[in-house]
């Protein structure tokens, strides 16, 4: 039996990388949480799963990515931004903003150690 457990058509998604049990499989910590947060708002009615689905293959076919799926969960991640955009759940700035300061927040982690927002050296400025 999978430790993997959810209603979310989400989690049925055709290129979601799968171990060998047919759990969702991601390399990085933050594939996980992108997953867990669309499959989240999914449920409390934010987007349907036909507006999840054109996203996400606007953004998997979108010029440019690789052809390979090495990208998915980039296109995965620009699928929802622009989803909580589209909803005004966040405004593109907003969510430009957010990964600006999450990017600071790494660079200013030291190695080994978990990224958190606060470690924004501008955050609150």
């Amino acid at each position: 039996m999978s430790l993997y457990e959810t209603q979310s058509p989400l989690t049925q998604s055709i290129s979601l990388p799968r171990s060998r049990e047919g759990d969702p499989v991601f390399s990085e910590p933050w594939q996980a949480q992108a997953f867990a947060m669309t499959v989240h708002l999914h449920q409390k009615g934010v987007f349907s799963w036909q507006e999840w689905a054109d996203s996400l293959s606007r953004e998997v076919h979108r010029p440019g990515r690789a052809a390979d799926g090495s990208e998915y969960f980039e296109a995965w991640l620009a699928a929802l931004c622009h989803l909580l955009s589209e909803k005004n759940v966040a405004s593109s700035a907003t969510l430009l903003a957010l990964q600006q300061s999450w990017q600071r927040a790494a660079e200013a982690t030291p190695h080994g150690k978990p990224i958190e927002l606060a470690s924004d050296p501008m955050r609150g400025q």
